[in-house]
């Protein structure tokens, strides 16, 4: 393309990457609807059939136009099952099928755990999509890499929320009735969702702080647990000697080292697969250990015990989680029966995960000492990945008439140019004794 690509939008990156592949229209399947929002909105006609699967958020308005095309998959609890019914109330053309018997976390293998049903769905999707009969095909366009194998109808899969295994489970199934093309990289998924949120000035200024307190030195050896896209372990990396970033989602440590190799901290950076309850590395290892809302997730004891295990004495731990004994506050102007609703922060959090006050508890009950506690309340802008996935968890609390009054009083702060929401998180750092 002849424009700076760093100029286009989403929408227009994904209009490129279309005409790039020769596809007139594609079946598409996502967990992120806002990452299709701008697209489903401007180019209707170029989505034949789609799924939204286990959707993590939703933004009806942007695709009214492709409501009689689309079908919703979600389990019959949990929060993807409440977003799926505001979907259905707001898209009444729009098809649900039900994964009976399941209600997962975002960050859940949903794929794998119900490869039949996901495979059932895409395969019922209506519309047209282009065929195509090409060789399989890697590269990138417009920002946006793909990966491409198969024959038959065009069908797009943009990258699951937090999957470790994204669509893995269901490829060669989909291979042999579809040409699949695989989307990555930075403006798509859970990565948009990461890097928009460590963009947000209060948030890697809560990160910083996290950092300032650690003291890394300049040849210094830190872990990252949970890097996720890498985003705050190359904040890290500038400031310590070196970072090893680990992640138990193999798709996030290819797509975060990726963007470490852009940014040219290759050297400084390495990513490795790892479980936080069971870190591959040897006693002392690291001069410093620190995780961000990580240990919400997994066994938070066993993890905080891992990273302690694997500092050296006189290193220090840092920790950061959400915090569902917070509240989310919003500048807008709320009337109070909807307040109550919107500022109670969702879980998403798993047995045996901490996202509250006993985190500092727990870190002195590890054996750290000189604990500094460094509670948080990052804010999010109207507009970005991390804002649309905030509010997309919270309005299927509420009523239809509610949510009208929600919106409007957002619009009329937005208008105002005061909209933004907090979220709130403790933070901890710890000293191993010597």
């Amino acid at each position: 393309m002849s424009r700076d690509t760093h100029a286009l939008s989403l929408a227009d990156r994904l209009a490129a990457l279309w005409d790039h592949l020769g596809i007139e229209a594609a079946h598409v399947a996502t967990q992120m609807p806002g990452s299709l929002a701008g697209f489903a909105a401007a180019h209707p006609g170029r989505i034949a059939g789609l799924l939204f699967h286990e959707p993590v958020g939703c933004e009806p308005a942007a695709f009214a136009d492709v409501a009689d095309r689309l079908t919703v998959l979600a389990g019959d609890g949990g929060t993807s099952s409440q977003i799926a019914a505001v979907i259905a109330a707001a898209l009444p053309e729009s098809r649900r099928r039900v994964l009976e018997g399941y209600a997962q976390p975002g960050w859940a293998d949903h794929v794998r755990d119900r490869t039949d049903e996901v495979i059932a769905a895409l395969k019922d999707l209506p519309g047209a999509a282009s065929t195509r009969d090409r060789a399989p095909e890697s590269g990138a366009h417009a920002g946006i890499s793909y990966d491409m194998r198969g024959s038959g109808p065009a069908l797009v899969l943009f990258p699951l929320f937090l999957a470790p295994t994204q669509w893995d489970a269901a490829l060669p199934r989909l291979a042999a009735e579809f040409t699949v093309i695989r989307l990555g990289g930075a403006h798509l998924g859970g990565v948009a969702l990461l890097e928009d949120r460590a963009s947000s000035p209060s948030y890697r200024g809560m990160f910083t702080t996290l950092l300032d307190i650690i003291a890394p030195g300049p040849a210094d050896q830190v872990l990252d647990v949970g890097t996720g896209s890498g985003a705050l372990a190359r904040i890290a990396a500038r400031r310590a000697g070196h970072v090893t970033a680990c992640d138990i989602n193999p798709y996030m440590v290819r797509e975060g080292a990726d963007l470490a190799a852009t940014a040219g901290l290759s050297d400084r950076i390495t990513f490795r697969e790892a479980d936080a309850e069971h870190l591959p590395f040897a006693d002392a290892s690291f001069d410093h250990a620190y995780s961000v809302t990580v240990l919400e997730e997994c066994d938070a004891d066993r993890a905080i015990a891992e990273l302690i295990r694997v500092v050296k004495p006189g290193g220090r731990v840092g920790v950061i989680v959400r915090a569902i004994d917070g509240r989310h506050v919003f500048s807008a102007d709320l009337p109070d029966a909807i307040r109550t609703k919107v500022e109670v922060v969702p879980p998403m959090v798993s047995p045996g995960g901490v996202a509250d006050a006993s985190l500092y508890r727990r870190m002195r009950a590890a054996g750290l000492v000189d604990l500094v506690p460094g509670p948080a309340m990052p804010s999010f802008e109207t507009g970005s990945s991390f804002w649309r996935f905030v509010v997309g968890r919270l309005e299927p609390r509420l009523s239809a008439g509610e949510l009208e009054v929600f919106r409007a009083a957002l619009a009329q702060a937005e208008a105002e140019g005061k909209l933004f929401v907090t979220f709130p998180h403790h933070g901890v750092v710890g000293t191993r004794p010597a």
